[in-house]
């Protein structure tokens, strides 16, 4: 088994509020993911911000435009500072993927 750990740092010309409210909204999953990963969002959220327990389903395309689904979770949110997603169903043998926010 392979363990890899990614490192990204974007660096954004807006405030840490804006940053927020963007990134931390499940209506934006789509946009922000490259386009190459043929990613639809399938679940319909009620809420323009993301809770901990929260379920997203998706439709990804990672390997020879092959759909699969794939269902993460919502495990850590803390305003303005880190929002958490893990994997519950997917392509991937292990998906916690951290994002976290800072002026």
């Amino acid at each position: 088994m392979f363990n890899y750990t990614l490192y990204r740092k974007q660096l954004l010309p807006i405030t840490l509020e804006q940053a927020w409210e963007y990134f931390s909204s499940p209506h934006n999953l789509q946009e922000i993911t490259p386009k190459e990963m043929g990613f639809t969002v399938l679940s319909k959220h009620k809420t323009d911000k993301m809770y901990p327990g929260q379920i997203i389903c998706y439709h990804v395309k990672p390997v020879l435009n092959i759909p699969l689904f794939w269902m993460t979770e919502i495990t850590h949110v803390r305003d303005k500072e880190y929002f958490v997603d893990e994997q519950r169903f997917g392509p991937y043998s292990f998906w916690h993927h951290q994002h976290f926010f800072q002026q």
